[in-house]
């Protein structure tokens, strides 16, 4: 019978998590986050309540003192480093994710306390920097928008931020007051998703000029969103959904945009109960976590394991305060 992928010392020991980090942060010895000098370890120092002060590094050049939680997502977090580790392995394992409350739960900490993990691992699993172009010569990118959730009113708020209210009103349908989300994904390959104020041609036609090659096949609906698409690369293709047209095979292949309703299933799935009251100014941490589990997905080579590891080099760089959390990306 195989193990738990849990039941690994630096999932349980705190002496055995700070070793496996530094490890994987420092794979040429210990690094000055002020300096970027070269560290060695302090041991048997303590703290003023006679605990021993794990991972403590002292840099030889600037003579600086420091842990690996430095200038990382771990950093002024009280949380032990080996149940960051076990809220990261089950973020990346959870195709629909996993929520808040259900973290503090396994976890057993506070709400607030796995609110603020959950979103500091969300902002590693975002992308760091301008991404290449998507697609290319031969390549597929399919286009497609969405709507999710629904845009507060803010006449219609009570003094606590909650909405009055509605029995009896005409419940309303389509995209009219929802959160717009635009996917571009290349077929086979990776995915980006962008929540938008609104979903209109120009913001469409910005975020698709700036990250797919003109080189690319472009697949849509016969959305008027995308009329500029035929104009500037090389290929456009479109199936119309009006008139119950979802796939159509052609000389070079299928036409279609499934990819994003795939992409769109899995994230209105994961969002409903586990992330059922996700505020509008957090909706691109979620995508950022949905692209993340989409883009380093098994048929991409990677397994639970690995996509976990994978994070764990991404916590670098990515400082998240309560006073930053509400800031957009």
């Amino acid at each position: 019978m195989s193990k738990s992928v849990l039941a690994a010392a630096h999932f349980h020991d705190e002496a055995a998590a700070f070793a496996y980090l530094e490890e994987k942060l420092w794979p040429q010895g210990p690094v000055c986050p002020k300096c970027g000098g070269e560290g060695y370890a302090l041991n048997g120092v303590k703290d003023k309540k006679g605990r021993e002060r794990l991972g403590l590094k002292k840099c030889r050049a600037c003579r600086s003192q420091f842990t690996l939680r430095i200038g990382t997502i771990f950093e002024d977090s009280h949380a032990p480093l080996h149940l960051w580790l076990q809220a990261i392995a089950l973020m990346a394992a959870s195709k629909k994710g996993i929520s808040s409350n259900q973290l503090s739960r396994v976890l057993g900490v506070q709400l607030k306390t796995a609110w603020h993990m959950s979103h500091r691992i969300r902002l590693a699993m975002a992308p760091a920097g301008r991404m290449p172009p998507m697609g290319g010569a031969g390549r597929v990118v399919e286009i497609d928008e969405t709507y999710h959730g629904k845009v507060a009113n803010p006449a219609a708020l009570r003094k606590d931020g909650k909405e009055f209210s509605k029995r009896g009103g005409k419940k309303r349908s389509g995209p009219a007051n929802k959160r717009a989300i635009v996917a571009l994904i290349e077929r086979g390959g990776s995915a980006r998703t962008f929540h938008v104020a609104e979903a209109n041609t120009a913001t469409v036609a910005k975020i698709v000029r700036e990250n797919v090659d003109p080189e690319s096949r472009v697949h849509t609906d016969a959305s008027s969103l995308y009329k500029f698409v035929g104009r500037e690369f090389a290929e456009h293709a479109t199936v119309e959904h009006s008139m119950g047209e979802y796939v159509r095979f052609e000389e070079n292949g299928a036409v279609h945009n499934n990819s994003c309703e795939s992409y769109f299933s899995v994230f209105k799935r994961g969002m409903k109960g586990v992330y059922q009251h996700c505020s509008e100014k957090h909706l691109h941490r979620y995508l950022a976590e949905f692209d993340y589990r989409h883009n380093t997905r098994v048929a991409l080579g990677m397994d639970d394991k690995a996509r976990a590891e994978k994070l764990i080099t991404q916590v670098v760089g990515k400082r998240l305060t309560y006073q930053t959390t509400d800031r957009p990306a």
